[in-house]
């Protein structure tokens, strides 16, 4: 029996209900906050991920799938959102457009070879936002309060923002300097990626997960401690727009992120689980990604977040989504010449704009009644012979039982009054 391949999964009829839902609900507040929508390829060229993303990061490292295609191009299934949404950014020559910054947001599929446990896939589900053109510390607090909100507005509780930020390109130097003098004495006991990236990129080291509990890891010099004036200022003009707007925050010294391109302000949104506390959300600012793969020198921030790990923290807080798994109408015919009739006014109730469905096997009545329970239909339509030969269709309320008879061109018009009562 063939199986889907692992880290992959299947999202089935009832499943998918839960996915629709939590899409609909980023559009909507990415129209509320004036981002438009983009889609980009499922594959980029290779080169883009490792200019983007950064050549010593896990991801690019160890978490891609790469190919070669027939042409003899190296490919790469995007790992992430950010390096795709720059890339059509410059190429598609975005910058030149009046209204800036340009707000744009995704939802689509990204790919990474690592070991598949809950809430991390192969392949997974991200939405996630960019705002590119403005060097505002106000539009760090937009970013991080649209996914509190988002959050909020699907009723997750205990979350909080971890902060931090990773300085302009001399704070980064300064502290790159600081780090390297640090782990050097001790680089022998690190595993082979940290060795690696001593010099190449020292600050990757602080995100390695296998040497997390060495010493040197915690004693490690930290960015704050290297921020020059001006990326202090932007620090605190950030942490005053999120007091603004009561959006609670922790200063994490620690916090880097797992992606190259950052600079400045970094976060995670952190949810607080039975248990454990995991990241659901991370983002933050790359002031030199747009010029890395090509176009001016323009800044530019945002998040991403999976959908597969919104899934498990509201299961994990025991919330139900509102979502709607109920169609407006059965209709049942009764014999040939009304089963024809049940099926040209099935057409005429979906041409109204109402959900309906019927029976394609041939089943009794009772059956049909017990599969209009299932689909959890507001309204069922009856037609017999003597129905039809009267001109009228017998239509049940499913919610009080109720049932009358209705002249066939009154039917959709009974059928709408009953449905926008049951919702």
């Amino acid at each position: 029996m063939m199986q889907v391949p692992r880290g992959c999964a299947d999202v089935l009829p009832g499943e998918i209900e839960l996915w629709q839902y939590i899409e609909d609900r980023a559009r909507d507040i990415c129209r509320r906050y004036n981002y438009a929508e983009i889609r980009t390829p499922i594959f980029e060229h290779t080169e883009l991920f490792h200019r983007g993303v950064g050549e010593t990061t896990d991801i690019v490292e160890k978490e891609t799938y790469t190919f070669t295609d027939r042409g003899g191009r190296s490919l790469t299934l995007r790992p992430e959102g950010t390096a795709s949404t720059v890339r059509s950014y410059v190429e598609n020559k975005m910058y030149g457009s009046p209204q800036q910054p340009t707000k744009l947001y995704y939802i689509g599929p990204m790919f990474r070879y690592e070991r598949p446990q809950a809430g991390r896939m192969r392949q997974f589900t991200q939405f996630g936002i960019e705002a590119i053109g403005s060097s505002d510390p106000a539009i760090d607090a937009e970013t991080i309060a649209l996914a509190m909100r988002f959050y909020g507005e699907l009723g997750l509780k205990n979350l909080h923002v971890e902060l931090n930020s990773l300085g302009d390109a001399e704070s980064r130097a300064a502290h790159r300097e600081a780090l390297v003098k640090h782990f050097t004495p001790h680089i022998e006991g690190f595993c082979a990626d940290c060795q690696s990236r001593l010099h190449r990129n020292p600050l990757r080291i602080l995100d390695c997960k296998r040497d997390a509990d060495k010493p040197q890891m915690k004693t490690a010099p930290v960015i704050l401690d290297y921020l020059n004036a001006e990326s202090a200022a932007y620090f605190d003009a950030v942490k005053k727009r999120l007091d603004l707007l009561g959006i609670h925050y922790e200063v994490n010294a620690h916090l880097v992120r797992g992606l190259d391109y950052y600079t400045h302000t970094a976060f995670e949104i952190m949810e607080q689980g039975i248990g454990a506390v995991s990241t659901i959300c991370g983002g933050g600012r790359y002031n030199g990604l747009v010029e890395e793969v090509g176009g001016q020198d323009m800044p530019g921030i945002g998040f991403a977040m999976s959908i597969e790990r919104v899934l498990l923290a509201l299961k994990t807080q025991g919330i139900e989504l509102p979502v709607e798994q109920s169609i407006d109408c059965y209709v049942i015919g009764l014999g040939e010449q009304a089963d024809e009739k049940a099926f040209e006014l099935l057409d005429k109730i979906r041409t109204a704009g109402l959900s309906a469905d019927k029976d394609y096997q041939g089943r009794k009545m009772k059956a049909q009644l017990k599969s209009a329970d299932r689909l959890q239909a507001r309204a069922v339509v009856i037609i017999g012979e003597d129905e039809l030969s009267r001109g009228v269709a017998v239509v049940k309320n499913m919610a009080n039982g109720e049932q009358q008879e209705i002249v066939f061109d009154d039917v959709i018009q009974t059928l709408t009054h009953i449905t926008q009562i049951g919702r």
